[in-house]
């Protein structure tokens, strides 16, 4: 390996470093507001200059490649004078808003004035100033702050992929704008305000909530979707203020979407905070006791083969065992997690996870969409395969159209035919697929719903194990499931059939079920019969409007949880805040009902709830690890091919679950939304 002298020590590097990426080997910090790792290099903040040898000038270390046998000094007396300079320059404008910058307390400039700026200033001339920008209801702009960086623009060219951020004007007129001034048409778009290493682009939603240092920190898990982003809660006297992303290479990077970050007033909204129950025609609120002796009433009542159970979309691994185990107790077997009928084989785990694994995006060299939106679906997801076309420029297939996906696709047709041909060897694909050595298939929800839906998947995954696509080193076969509870639901077995009929949709159509119990179940569509229905959740959504009792639980920021992302990999879930009201955690509840059932053995603990379902998960290895597999040769499942439309289904990506619905944020991105596809300047 080549080898730099960093003050006087030497250094071994790779080839293709720059000379800031090894100072950072060699543990010397240089000042930067430009340069930023997951960006293309920009160069024009000048604040990393370090002193070079036989140079008479100091070098931006940023921009630099890295060499054989440099000379590079970071702590001389040239270097500081160099940085100062650069400092009163950077400086000369900015605004004296600290005591009202919401960046105050976390602000690069802030941090490096104070080591590397002077004590006063010679510049004397008027301060330029610049007008505000509408950047839509997520960024709050103070652009006479800015200094600049273009961090924001080369986000959001790079890795949103809506070119909609730019620089016009030159010199101490240039001002970085969105053009039109509208609101930017990305669900990552919010991440530009944590890259702004000043207070030009700040959070709106936050503005003036409070300061950084009186905030308790506490890392957990997104349930948005089933990406798995890791977040961090900020909580101020027990209530949720703001959440932040975590740095995970393996899943989001240092990314999240719009959706995690501002559903988070939605925690407050709406919420249910006592027991109810339905007393002529109207909710009435009543104590714990007098709910439970209602349930516990109408249980003995009713037939175990009449009982049914929908688990939601955001229960974590704990409470879902406890609820299987409650259901056990009542003799019933029949659970259920679908909010809608798609095909499902739960023989081997890889058949209803994301294989390839999110950073395993980055290596493939072909990618086929079937029947899904990965931009709404996983919208991490969708980053990393856009971060893959712009590095390699890898051809992209879609069956079905899934609109706008920030990156360049083909639609190689609309109908189940197109996998039929796949199969048979036949089609422009199928050479193309040839080409490719490590090919990633992508098979949503939409494709797995319909009548089809076993061929599609079956197919699929039979040719790509007869083309040694399915092997230790590389799996082909990906299912993107849309919820952050299914993986680890499926895990559980709490699903009605395992052999791809829907006995469970049907006898609830039919009016069977005489007591059906919905835990945080807010999107399953119910035709509401002679049903007794007991809603337990966090929020008033569609669950409790047709509940015969209410009982309020815990959202994921109030309990402590296992979730299984996509990808298989498990991971905890933290508290950081309290139940509001009389709110308990789920499986608190379970405990409840089982004790007034008369119950004394199966009373439940949340350590042996923890492992036991972490027993029960299959091919699992570690906490936040990838499962592991030993491939086995099964046999193909036989299905019956029907030619139908493969139709995306369109996801209501800013009202997906009853926390988003309850987001007042979330309602606006989601007007502004519906407005510009109205005007048609939306893709």
């Amino acid at each position: 390996m080549p080898k730099i002298i960093i003050n006087e020590k030497e250094i071994e590097f790779e080839k293709g470093m720059t000379v800031l990426q090894a100072c950072e080997l060699a543990d010397v910090e240089i000042p930067r507001f430009c340069y930023h790792e997951k960006l293309s290099i920009a160069g024009n903040c000048r604040m990393c200059l370090v002193e070079m040898e036989k140079s008479a000038k100091p070098i931006a270390s940023c921009a630099m490649p890295a060499a054989e046998g440099m000379k590079i000094k970071t702590n001389t007396a040239f270097v500081e004078k160099a940085r100062k300079g650069v400092m009163e320059f950077l400086l000369a404008n900015h605004p004296l808003d600290c005591p009202v910058c919401d960046q105050g307390g976390e602000c690069d400039l802030q941090d490096q004035s104070l080591y590397y700026g002077v004590d006063k200033s010679r510049f004397v001339e008027n301060k330029r100033q610049v007008k505000e920008k509408y950047m839509g209801p997520l960024i709050k702009t103070q652009m006479t702050r800015c200094i600049h960086c273009t961090r924001c623009v080369r986000f959001a060219t790079e890795v949103a992929g809506v070119p909609e951020i730019g620089a016009v004007g030159r010199g101490e007129n240039m001002e970085i704008t969105t053009y039109l001034e509208k609101s930017m048409e990305s669900e990552l778009s919010a991440n530009v305000i944590d890259l702004c290493p000043v207070g030009a682009l700040t959070s709106k939603p936050y503005a003036f909530e409070a300061r950084p240092w009186e905030l308790k920190k506490t890392e957990s898990i997104d349930v948005m979707d089933a990406v798995g982003s890791n977040i961090r809660v900020d909580t101020y006297n027990w209530e949720v203020k703001r959440i932040l992303p975590r740095l995970n290479n393996e899943i989001n990077e240092e990314w999240i979407s719009d959706k995690t970050r501002y559903s988070c007033d939605g925690l407050l909204k709406q919420r249910l905070d006592v027991p109810y129950v339905k007393k002529d025609n109207k909710f009435q609120k009543v104590s714990w006791d007098e709910a439970i002796e209602v349930i516990s009433k109408k249980i003995k009542e009713t037939k175990p083969e009449e009982i049914a159970g929908h688990v939601g979309d955001m229960v974590n691994l704990e409470n879902a065992l406890g609820f299987k185990k409650l259901f056990k107790f009542m003799k019933s077997d029949n659970l259920e997690f679908r909010e809608k009928k798609f095909y499902i084989n739960t023989e081997e785990k890889m058949n209803y996870i994301f294989n390839s694994s999110i950073k395993g995006i980055e290596e493939s060299d072909l990618i086929l969409l079937v029947g899904s939106n990965p931009r709404h679906e996983a919208t991490i997801l969708n980053a990393r395969i856009r971060k893959s076309y712009v590095k390699k420029n890898i051809p992209i297939y879609s069956i079905g159209n899934p609109g706008d996906l920030t990156y360049n696709y083909k639609i190689i047709g609309n109908r189940t035919d197109e996998i039929k041909k796949i199969v048979n060897k036949e089609g422009e694909f199928y050479e193309k697929f040839l080409l490719a050595k490590k090919p990633l298939f992508i098979i949503g929800e939409s494709a797995l719903e319909l009548k089809s839906g076993k061929y599609i998947f079956e197919e699929l995954k039979n040719f790509l194990r007869l083309n040694n696509l399915i092997r230790e080193d590389w799996n082909a076969l990906n299912v993107l499931v849309q919820n952050a509870s299914t993986t680890g639901l499926i895990d559980l077995d709490i699903i009605s059939n395992r052999k791809g009929d829907f006995d469970f949709f049907e006898n609830l159509n039919l009016g069977k079920f005489k007591f059906l119990f919905l835990l945080g179940s807010d999107n399953l569509e119910i035709k509401k019969n002679n049903e007794f229905i007991v809603y337990q959740g966090s929020h008033g959504d569609r669950g409790a409007e047709i509940a015969d009792v209410i009982l309020p639980s815990a959202t994921y920021t109030e309990q402590n949880g296992l979730y299984e992302n996509l990808e298989g990999r498990v991971q905890e879930c933290k508290k950081a805040s309290y139940p509001i009201g009389e709110a308990k955690e789920d499986w608190k509840i379970f405990n409840s009902i089982l004790e007034r059932l008369g119950s004394k053995d199966d009373i439940l603990k949340f350590g042996n709830l923890r492992n036991e379902s972490l027993s029960l998960i299959k091919n699992f290895s570690k906490i936040n690890e990838l499962p592991k597999f030993k491939f086995n040769k099964s046999k193909k499942d036989t299905s019956e091919f029907i030619s139908e439309e493969i139709f995306i289904k369109n996801l209501d990506y800013y009202f997906s679950n009853s926390i988003s619905r309850s987001s007042k944020t979330m309602s606006e991105c989601r007007q502004i939304r519906q407005k510009l596809k109205k005007t048609g300047t939306n893709n």
